[in-house]
């Protein structure tokens, strides 16, 4: 991991490079790099730890010109961040190359290239990766003939771009398990893990399969897939809005992204519901089929995207009345899985190409499921195009490394969902009318919701100091306390866990005191006598609570007691008003204490290894 990029032009070529890099610097990344091969016909290769900024300051006071070259973002896998672990990785001054993914056997590939008299200068699996292609240019073989017999001979996951000095108009780029996608410009083309690393140079691009080798020149492109058969990828124009990767006025994305959750929530409904239903047909062609057969759901994600699914879970089974199992996807993909041919087997990734949801969706469908669903906010993306169905997140580019949008939209879309199964259940005729009439209001009631922003920004001060913070909730509106606490552990540091509140006395209660404040969602559903009963405990042994409360609840402010008022909720609607305000809690949270919003340390924004 994490970005890659690379142009074979017949113009000087890094600033493409670097521009490229630039843009993927929201996928999260320590150290960055170039391998060009320069005007001398040499491989001139420049590395740097730190923010891409550092390359680029690095390469003005030693510029490289060049025609061919490939560059990366590294966000560390195997060895700790330093400049001999920074890609590209080069073998003597014949190869170098660019990796993301994992690959398995690098020991036994390691002890071998040594005994042949290879010396490794880093710690990571991907130096194995271009000492095993220099071995094969060693016996003579072409670029691409030295990359094709070298991948036969990786396990694991990667995505590959390959330059030499001896064929220096030619990158050959290879991919099994994590993506990479083709440029066409003219008299150029590029290789990138993003579309975004290439938008600034051209909006058609051609996305690898599993499997897929590809030589790329600046007038032709040659396509092997993994049965190194020659094979015809399809072009496809892929636009980006330079709005969308930019902040505008705002100070950070993830703020930024925060406050477009009302246009989201209305480009995520727009053609999806009527006046009071939901429009089946928008799911795809054939559904209707699909869901008329379902007894059981099984929803596979992670991080973020597993607490979406584990909201569904409350929806699905009161909605339709039928089993909803919720799974970690890297638990998933590793144990034995009872599977039921009348079960639709539903992902969740935002960007498609998480290494562990492909996983699992590769084993569903292996599996005898019913079918396969996705949720995923990129069309192009390999989980889209492996799945039976998929059902598009339309919450436009999310740079910030958090996810925020994506989050509201998948809640969004799986509610439509859940709304879908409970109409074939006879015993809620009328909720489907009655869902989708608040929905219609969402989009105004998360407006009125951010007007709490300078509120929850001054609540936010309080956690300046602490070290520990406990995230309350019960029902449905347990897991959006779990998706509090993730989201002000990733961006604050602060350590944060979420749990039912009426856990508390099982064992949490016992860490409870007037250093560590207690968050918690209250709605006003049939559940909040009994939060009211478990915060009392709180109290009662001298922690602080912070209270978001509906209006008409009987939580009163008083010292140790914060409240802010949000306005009524439909019940069901109620996860996605109140992620909207931890949302900006865990924002106000880390921009006190100066941490960095958008880029937390050590995390990544597309995880495409294990």
């Amino acid at each position: 991991m994490c970005g890659i990029v690379g142009v074979v032009a017949g113009r000087n070529i890094p600033s493409i490079l670097l521009q490229g890099l630039q843009r993927l610097e929201y996928r999260g990344y320590d150290s960055s790099g170039v391998a060009i091969i320069d005007e001398a016909g040499e491989l001139s290769v420049c590395r740097r730890p730190g923010k891409v900024h550092n390359l680029l300051q690095a390469m003005q006071d030693q510029p490289i010109f060049g025609k061919t070259g490939i560059a990366h973002t590294r966000w560390a896998t195997h060895g700790t961040v330093n400049e001999a672990n920074s890609h590209p990785h080069s073998s003597g001054q014949r190869v170098s190359l660019v990796h993301n993914g994992i690959i398995e056997n690098h020991n036994v590939l390691r002890d071998q290239l040594k005994t042949a008299g290879y010396v490794f200068t880093s710690d990571t699996d991907s130096e194995v990766v271009v000492h095993l292609i220099d071995s094969y240019l060693e016996q003579d073989y072409s670029l691409l003939e030295s990359v094709r017999t070298a991948i036969k001979r990786l396990e694991g996951a990667f995505a590959i771009a390959v330059v030499s000095p001896l064929f220096p108009n030619q990158i050959v780029a290879a991919r099994l398990g994590c993506p990479l996608v083709v440029g066409k410009g003219i008299d150029e083309n590029y290789v990138a893990s993003d579309v975004l690393a290439l938008n600034a140079v051209t909006d058609r691009f051609i996305f690898l399969e599993e499997g897929d080798l590809v030589d790329v020149k600046a007038g032709s492109l040659d396509f092997w897939n993994i049965d190194d058969e020659i094979v015809v990828r399809p072009a496809v124009e892929v636009k980006v809005g330079v709005a969308d990767i930019e902040r505008g006025n705002y100070r950070h994305f993830m703020q930024k992204e925060i406050f477009q959750q009302p246009k989201v929530v209305v480009d995520t409904l727009e053609g999806r519901i009527g006046k009071t239903t939901v429009l089946e047909e928008s799911l795809g062609l054939g559904i209707s089929a699909v869901l008329d057969d379902v007894e059981a759901v099984t929803i596979v994600a992670c991080g973020t995207s597993f607490y979406a699914a584990s909201v569904a879970r409350y929806w699905i089974e009161e909605l339709a009345d039928i089993p909803c199992q919720v799974e970690i996807a890297s638990e998933f993909r590793y144990r034995q899985v009872a599977s039921s041919k009348k079960s639709l087997f539903v992902t969740l990734s935002q960007s498609g190409e998480t290494a562990d949801t492909l996983a699992a969706l590769r084993k569903a469908k292996e599996s005898g499921f019913l079918a396969t669903l996705t949720f995923c906010n990129v069309a192009t993306s390999s989980i889209v195009r492996e799945s039976d169905f998929s059902f598009m997140l339309h919450a436009g580019t999310e740079v910030g490394v958090a996810s925020t949008k994506a989050f509201t939209a998948q809640l969004v879309d799986l509610l439509l969902l859940s709304i879908l199964l409970g109409r074939r259940n006879p015993a809620n005729p009328d909720k489907e009318e009655q869902i989708v009439t608040a929905m219609h209001n969402l989009p105004g009631l998360i407006e009125t919701i951010l007007k709490l922003n300078e509120t929850i920004a001054a609540e936010a001060e309080r956690f300046i100091d602490k070290n520990h913070s406990l995230f309350l909730g019960r029902g449905s509106l347990f897991p959006i306390a779990m998706e509090g606490a993730l989201k002000l552990k990733e961006i604050s540091y602060i350590h944060a866990e979420g749990y039912a509140a009426g856990e508390l006395k099982h064992g949490p209660l016992a860490l409870v005191d007037e250093k560590m404040p207690v968050v918690a969602v209250a709605p006003n559903d049939e559940l909040l006598e009994k939060l009211e009963s478990n915060l009392h405990e709180v109290r009662a042994r001298g922690g602080e609570l912070l209270v978001f409360a509906e209006t008409g609840s009987s939580f009163k402010s008083e010292p140790g007691v914060r409240i802010v008022t949000l306005p009524t909720v439909d019940t069901f609607l109620a996860p996605i008003a109140y992620t909207i305000v931890l949302q900006l809690l865990a924002y106000h949270v880390a921009v006190h204490k100066g941490t960095d919003v958008d880029q937390p340390r050590n995390l990544a924004k597309s995880v495409t290894v294990e």
